[in-house]
């Protein structure tokens, strides 16, 4: 009998290797924009707190209504008022999922938005007029204007993830925070507090997680059995879980890697054995043959495994920080310098030489991967706006008032006119600055490596400096400079990007939006990212990406698969893998002898 004839067999474990530098900080959903990332939200979160609406089962990037706890959002004929019912799925104490438990969401967003990294000002829930409960199941939320009623559904109530009553509480007792702003406050300190400090590397709050009153209460297929000072996260299917697909082992374990070569080295021993992996990933330093296509991948060099590449929704970059006081964020509000960056990154080198074909260029705000009708004819023809060019690049600054015979160049005209260096650069500034990258993976210190040579080139210092990935999410977070955060980090890359489900750009690129790292703001932009979110014109996606890709308010990179998952030949139900980022450990099983 084959495999996909047998059984699936309940019970068994998965191990899986998480990718080094990033273990799970936070365990409430409502995470702030330092500790935004695939690892908190995708790999943890996400397994035990479902959001209201699911996106991107079976490899569809779309909606996955049969796994959402929302019905599909029903519009009022003028456009302004969407009503949402929610399932009668259950939470793990036995309480039904309601539309008070959507109503917190909303009303911590409504108080503390800035302390959630997808929130952007002006947006939801700023874009409301009213909202508020019709039922015990039913919810809407009335907008200020007509806006795309599917850019609302993928990036404003995808925001939502529904909270118990168990959590709507403070120290003294219960609390009302789902019915009343007035509690929100307190809550909000309250559920902070009891995931110890989130910041702090080794926060022993997190090995309480598992038994917590409040965090061991869970609407997702998965619970926390425990968390490790080591850093070992064991999950366990949640016996109450609602959802239509119920877990088949009976552990998911995932364990923390230092390094892309330490987790290869065990994935060289094979998926079986009582330390074996059954699910790690490829580093692309390991990657020996070219690659077909990046979804498609190439040869496997290891054996036992099958490999899926995770080729999601996200772009790369390098973000820079505006909002550093010293001179370095005056270079970077220049977009000349920025454009001599940009023109500084030879990302065909990097796809073909350290990606092997896995990566491919990005060169604009849209994913060019999977291939959609959202990115520009511009782009999509390959007209890139800002070509790797050093020698573009060091024009760019001998004609802004910079001196390029030496490297670093030399501030030689400051001053705001034509052909001078711009506000805030004195005569004798050096064209240098200081770019922190995520340590323990090769192929991203040869791109870095690379890039700092090519920008010498260009009379450009890029000082690089190596950081365990979860301190430098962490460091080099948006920040305001006052008498208590001097927010003086310059550049970082931390080989992530950001997935988006509709790539309007109003999270990255917006002025104070919570993805927005380095507080870049232009009036122009915000227009442009405005007429994206009112209207299904794909006319104005493709006007503001231009704008962004020739403004580069970040530096793109090659773009490559989140991960190229190597999943032990025993295990079934893996794939497709989901275009957005996310996880279905309740999928996989192993079949019977």
């Amino acid at each position: 009998m084959s495999n996909s004839a047998k059984k699936p067999r309940q019970g068994g474990v998965v191990t899986w290797a998480m990718a080094p530098g990033f273990p799970p900080a936070v365990i409430f959903p409502f995470t702030p924009a330092e500790r935004m990332g695939t690892r908190n939200i995708l790999e943890f979160q996400a397994l035990m707190y479902r959001t209201l609406y699911f996106f991107g089962s079976n490899g569809v990037p779309d909606v996955d209504y049969a796994n959402s706890i929302g019905e599909e959002p029903v519009w009022s004929e003028d456009g302004l008022t969407v009503t949402i019912t929610v399932k009668p799925w259950k939470w793990s104490n036995g309480e039904t999922l309601c539309a008070d438990n959507v109503l917190f969401w909303v009303n911590l967003m409504k108080v503390k938005g800035a302390r959630y990294g997808e929130y952007v000002p002006g947006y939801f829930p700023d874009n409301l007029t009213d909202y508020g409960k019709l039922s015990d199941n039913q919810v809407y939320f009335t907008f200020d204007k007509v806006y795309s009623q599917r850019w609302v559904l993928f990036n404003q109530l995808s925001t939502i993830t529904p909270l118990p009553k168990a959590w709507d509480r403070t120290a003294d007792g219960p609390a009302n925070a789902s019915g009343d702003l007035a509690d929100v406050e307190s809550v909000y300190a309250y559920l902070m507090a009891e995931q110890g400090d989130i910041l702090d590397e080794g926060n022993a709050h997190r090995t309480k997680w598992a038994d917590s009153p409040v965090w061991s209460i869970v609407s997702g297929p998965w619970k926390l059995k425990s968390y490790t000072l080591e850093g070992i996260v064991t999950f366990v299917p949640n016996p109450h879980y609602s959802g239509p697909n119920k877990p088949y082992l009976e552990e998911f374990r995932q364990v923390p890697t230092d390094s892309d070569e330490e987790q290869y080295t065990r994935l060289q021993a094979g998926p079986d054995g009582s330390d074996a992996i059954q699910v790690g990933f490829l580093p692309l330093s390991f990657a020996t043959e070219p690659a077909v296509s990046p979804d498609k991948g190439g040869p496997n060099p290891l054996a036992g495994y099958t490999m899926y590449p995770q080729t999601a929704y996200c772009v790369r970059y390098i973000s820079l920080n505006f909002n550093n006081p010293t001179v370095q964020g005056k270079l970077f509000a220049q977009p000349y310098f920025r454009q001599a960056l940009q023109s500084s990154v030879d990302q065909d080198s990097a796809v073909r030489d350290v990606y092997k074909g896995y990566a491919y260029r990005q060169n604009g705000p849209v994913p060019v991967f999977p291939k959609t009708d959202f990115v520009s004819p511009r782009q999509r023809e390959g007209a890139w706006p800002l070509p790797f060019d050093p020698e573009r690049a060091k024009r760019l600054l001998a004609e802004n008032g910079w001196d390029t015979s030496t490297t670093p160049a030399v501030c030689v005209n400051p001053g705001t006119g034509p052909g001078q260096a711009g506000e805030g650069i004195p005569a004798g500034t050096w064209a240098s600055f200081l770019l922190r990258y995520v340590e323990g993976r090769p192929a991203l210190t040869r791109v870095m490596e690379q890039f700092r040579d090519d920008a010498a080139k260009a009379g450009i210092e890029v000082r690089l400096q190596e950081v365990y990935g979860s301190v430098l999410v962490a460091e080099d977070a948006p920040c305001v400079p006052g008498p208590e955060e001097p927010c003086l980090w310059e550049a970082c890359n931390w080989n992530g990007g950001w997935v988006f489900h509709q790539p309007t750009g109003e999270i990255l690129f917006s002025t104070g939006a919570g993805g927005n790292f380095g507080h870049y703001t232009d009036p122009r932009a915000d227009e442009l990212i405005e007429k994206t979110v009112t209207s299904d014109d794909l006319a104005a996606l493709y006007e503001y990406q231009d704008y962004i890709a020739e403004q580069v308010p970040v530096i793109f990179m090659p773009n490559f698969p989140i991960r190229i998952f190597e999943v032990s030949d025993r295990l079934h139900g893996f794939g497709p893998v989901n275009p957005y980022g996310m996880i279905n450990p309740e999928n996989w099983y192993y079949v019977e002898d």
